[in-house]
């Protein structure tokens, strides 16, 4: 195929290899893009195989050498099969359509494999008549391979719509196409040679305007796609601080235009079921976009409809966190949000502001007697009454439980208030409640502007009137200068005890359990006295206060803490009350073992009280495991609390304490016959006995004679800060020393004793004269 040419040929195709040379390079780039596709590599293989092409032509124009001219004719025709051998694939990858690929290849691999083998051992002259150089055969088997390349060419073309530049790319290989036949046809003739050696030039140009083009186009996408990115991420983060889906939606159509360039693009937000949003961008025109175009418009959409999702589910949130499921009043939580804003506004405008707090009496009935789900209905047809109530003054909201509130934002006099929570009262029971009940309570206070803003102590004075409406049975109360003095003496006795007990100020009294026949003291039990200067102030004045604010699980360490060390001192069995509120906590057992500190458990005695024994469901496993490490479980006040005879086998109990108020009447029939009860259910399940509130000598007596065999009570030892004084046994003679004169009439009938866990001491104490100190403890 290549002969002699003139030297301006041969420059010529220097020159064209240099410029395929540098189309490669362009190649190059498109190929190492980062949005490079499977035609940028074939691209660059087909100019690198027609720079090498030129790049052969031209060095033969300029060879002298027979045998160099030879190789180099041999080495040109077989880079032309190479080049019609990459334009398969090249095709398949440019059209992404066509025939298979692996017949057509195999087919142009074997002609080029045996085009090579008939140049080389195919006999005859080198040069034969009108074929300057080459086999005839050899070159014959070139038009094959391109028939073969135009074949696939023709049948790929055939599946797919070409586009200009499809077009341009198909006329480009034409041209090349009819240069080499014309070249090889006229072959022994300059023009036939230069045709031959220039052919790959349209092919080449037509490769390199689409790399320009497809990397035109790879640059501005990657461009678009960064602005998508950008774009994203913005509509992404304005998502967390906007609370509008609409004005989201809006605003990432509009950056959907503006990267798109496509002012039709058009935005919707459609609610789906349980609050579930589906949020499209669409353009006049989808056909249009490309996949990444599509891609980001379908970001977008869900970047809105999460939003929306969001903002619905915060909404719900914010509202149930402030909402009452149940009634759908305002909750606690709103009540003290809505009250601080309002007393905010009425300390501007000097007005006065209160709390109607109503309580339905009786609602616990309700629920014990039909059910919960009637008292459900009770609250809702409550809330649904006090609805009725509001106006632009008023707010009204479910504190807890069967409580309400009416907020009075401009609150009228106090008289005015007064017929207002007589009213609300009576129509209660007018539309929701019976003339047999449930009833509605109502406790009025109000705030004026000369008050402290406290919305806390606000709400706790208007429970207090409430609190003292039931107490009074009056149906409501305004909470009065009385109330308020009330109210503050409490607030200080709740300041000076958490100051008492901070400073750890409540000690231990111990109060001696004797044995009623001896008087020995078997035991002792420790009592919280609170000391405030030079006096104290017994529990009966704040026991009840201490339980409700907390202060009574510290209080209770401490005096297990105490009794541990007169354990230690006196060498006696302690005896230590135990209150329900620290039966609720859940490291009890915990803080008792700490109390302790490995003191010896036999010799320590829990007293709980029976009510709070058949009230507590956390207590019987607490006792049992205390009782189980050796302790005795005592149960305070018994014969009050209505426990059944069949639960009290069942309960980890070791002693009954009788209530005060059957030893108070125990000589009469109607105190004798409980005592004596409770001292044959002891016998019976062997229990010990101990009868509390012995104030006299005749309660002694009569204690001794029912079978008794310990008590406790100022009569036989009051609590002291140590043990009892020692003395001489009391006059007149008890029942037990009568024995010893031998009238069998006076003996004294008493339990089979347990075996004592420590050996009492031999101290006796000297019953004194009753004095109004009351015998109340911890």
């Amino acid at each position: 195929m290549l002969g002699d040419v003139p030297l301006w040929t041969t420059v010529l195709q220097f020159l064209a290899t240099g410029l395929v040379g540098g189309f490669c390079v362009l190649q190059w780039v498109w190929w190492r893009g980062a949005l490079r596709s499977d035609g940028s590599g074939w691209a660059l293989a087909l100019s690198l195989a027609m720079a090498g092409l030129v790049l052969v032509a031209g060095v033969h124009g300029v060879a002298t050498d027979p045998d160099l001219r030879e190789a180099l004719s041999f080495l040109h025709g077989q880079l032309v099969g190479v080049v019609a051998l990459l334009c398969l694939p090249a095709t398949r990858a440019f059209g992404g359509a066509g025939p298979r690929l692996r017949p057509w290849v195999t087919a142009a691999v074997a002609v080029l494999v045996l085009r090579a083998a008939l140049w080389f051992f195919t006999s005859g002259p080198l040069d034969a008549p009108g074929i300057p150089t080459g086999r005839p055969a050899a070159v014959a088997l070139l038009f094959v391979l391109l028939a073969i390349a135009v074949g696939y060419v023709v049948a790929a073309l055939g599946t797919v719509r070409l586009r200009a530049m499809g077009w341009l790319l198909v006329a480009a290989a034409g041209t090349s196409l009819a240069m080499l036949t014309t070249g090889i046809l006229v072959a022994g003739r300059p023009v036939g040679a230069m045709l031959a050696s220039l052919w790959p030039l349209p092919l080449a140009v037509g490769l390199e305007w689409l790399a320009t083009v497809r990397l035109r186009h790879t640059q501005v996408t990657a461009r678009r796609r960064e602005l998508m990115r950008d774009a994203l991420s913005s509509v992404t983060n304005n998502a967390w601080f906007h609370r509008d889906a609409d004005a989201l939606l809006l605003q990432a159509r509009d950056a959907a235009r503006e990267v798109l360039g496509d002012p039709s693009i058009e935005g919707s937000l459609r609610p789906l079921q349980r609050d579930r949003y589906v949020a499209d961008l669409f353009p006049a025109d989808p056909d249009r976009l490309a996949p990444h175009e599509r891609t980001f418009l379908i970001d977008l959409g869900l970047v809105v409809s999460t939003a929306a999702e969001r903002y619905t589910l915060t909404d719900r949130l914010s509202r149930a966190a402030v909402t009452d499921t149940l009634t759908g009043l305002p909750n606690r939580r709103a009540v003290d949000t809505h009250l601080f804003e309002v007393l905010e506004r009425a300390a501007v405008e000097r007005t006065r502001v209160s709390v109607v707090y109503c309580d339905i009496d009786g609602f616990k009935d309700v629920n014990d007697r039909e059910g919960h789900a009637a008292g459900d209905d009770l609250l809702r047809r409550t809330a649904g009454f006090l609805r009725t109530w509001v106006d632009d003054d008023t707010y009204v909201a479910r504190l807890a439980g069967d409580e309400f509130a009416v907020v009075v934002s401009r609150a009228p006099s106090d008289d005015e208030l007064d017929d207002l929570a007589r009213r609300i009262r009576s129509g209660f029971g007018a539309r929701v409640g019976t003339a047999a009940g449930p009833r509605l309570t109502c406790g009025v206070a109000t705030w004026n502007p000369s008050d402290v803003v406290d919305p806390d102590a606000l709400l706790r004075h208007a429970d207090a009137a409430m609190l003292e409406a039931k107490r009074t049975a009056s149906g409501h109360r305004v909470f009065d200068p009385a109330l308020r003095a009330r109210a503050e003496d409490a607030r200080r006795l709740r300041t000076a005890l958490e100051r008492a007990v901070e400073e750890d100020r409540i000690t231990a009294y111990f109060q001696p359990i004797v044995d009623t026949r001896t008087l020995e003291v078997v035991g002792l039990e420790a009592l919280a006295r609170w000391h405030e200067g030079d006096s104290f102030i017994l529990p009966e004045h704040w026991l009840t206060l201490a339980e409700q604010s907390g202060l009574i699980v510290p209080i209770g360490r401490s005096m297990i803490r105490q009794a541990r060390r007169a354990l230690d001192r006196h060498h006696m069995p302690v005896a230590v009350n135990l209150s329900a509120r620290e039966l609720h906590e859940q490291d009890v057992l915990e803080r008792i073992d700490a109390a302790w500190s490995g003191g010896p458990w036999e010799h320590l005695t829990i007293e709980i009280t029976e009510s709070t024994m058949l009230r507590t469901s956390s207590a019987v496993p607490v006792l049992s495991e205390l009782r189980a490490r050796g302790a005795r479980i005592a149960l305070d006040d018994f014969g009050t609390g209505f426990s059944s005879l069949a639960r009290l086998a069942r309960l980890p109990v070791d002693v009954l304490k009788i209530d005060r108020s059957f030893v108070r009447e125990v000589r009469t029939p109607r105190g004798a016959g409980p005592v004596r009860a409770i001292v044959a259910l002891a016998e019976h399940h062997g229990l010990d006995v101990v009868a509390e509130g012995v104030e006299s000598a005749g309660d002694l007596q009569m204690l001794v004679e029912l079978g008794v065999p310990q008590a406790q009570g100022n009569f036989v030892g009051r609590p002291a800060p140590g043990l009892p004084v020692r003395g001489a046994r009391p006059q007149p003679r008890l029942p037990g020393a009568v024995a010893a004169t031998g009238d069998p009439r006076r003996t004294a009938t008493r339990l089979p004793e347990r075996r004592p866990r420590l050996a009492p001491r031999a101290l006796r104490v000297v019953p004194g004269p009753l004095d109004d100190t009351t015998p109340e403890h911890l």
